[in-house]
């Protein structure tokens, strides 16, 4: 496994869409939490609240989330696109060996990217609208669920990228199963309609970023809901995975 997992990180930092979609990544984090930020400072006389500034710097998590699956997807996609993936499978027989060894990288490369754009936008956010008072903890869960949610986002993008094999559809269905169809489900009529909102995809999986709650959820509740449809997208992929073709 040491050998795969060595194999992996130098096809992911090899090529230039590595680069370019984890730099939108914290561009999008820090800008956007940025423009937020002196947006509310403008609009506001008194002072802010630690809570309310440190929702506003983070804002930009949605955004960033969509670039990260989109490096999920090319993780997988590229190769089946390029014919690599015939080398890899060549090189690696054990295709589940090959599968997590590309998670497992893959994981912890979103993970401290995650990390460090989620505390980029936090501090400058912070240093635009200079809350009265914050609470460190506040701060470091707000952190620490921006960035947990932004690599399941990742993950879920790497799931779907395997099991459609195709980058502009992967993409495609990551944008719609985690920006299009959440709000939409919020929209359903009745408490079932509210139940089903509550439970799809970013709809739970955000709770772990804002540190709020549902009616059905809380914040790491929803978060285990939404490691829920990852992992079955994970699942289904590896079970075709071990059945296609290359």
């Amino acid at each position: 496994m040491i050998d795969i997992l060595r194999s992996e990180w130098t096809k992911i930092r090899s090529v230039r869409s590595t680069v370019w979609t984890l730099a939108a990544t914290v561009a999008l984090m820090v800008g956007i939490g940025a423009l937020i930020s002196a947006a509310n400072r403008g609009n506001t006389d008194g002072p802010i609240p630690a809570d309310e500034a440190i929702a506003g710097s983070l804002v930009g998590v949605m955004f960033a989330s969509l670039s990260l699956a989109t490096l999920g997807v090319l993780v997988i996609s590229s190769e089946y696109r390029t014919g690599g993936i015939r080398t890899s499978l060549m090189a690696v027989p054990k295709r589940l060996s090959l599968l997590t060894g590309k998670m497992l990288v893959f994981t912890a490369t979103a993970l401290v990217t995650s990390a460090v754009a989620s505390a980029a936008a936090l501090a400058v956010g912070l240093a635009i609208i200079q809350p009265p008072s914050l609470v460190l903890g506040d701060a470091a869960r707000a952190v620490g669920g921006a960035a947990l949610f932004l690599t399941a986002c990742g993950v879920f993008g790497l799931g779907l990228g395997t099991l459609v094999r195709h980058t502009p559809g992967a993409i495609m269905a990551a944008t719609a199963l985690m920006l299009v169809l959440p709000p939409l489900m919020n929209q359903l009529p009745g408490q079932w309609g509210r139940t089903v909102a509550d439970y799809f995809t970013t709809n739970a999986g955000m709770l772990i970023a804002n540190g709020q709650s549902s009616a059905s959820l809380g914040p790491w509740s929803g978060f285990g809901v939404y490691l829920v449809w990852i992992a079955v997208t994970v699942v289904a992929s590896a079970a075709l995975l071990l059945r296609r073709d290359a």
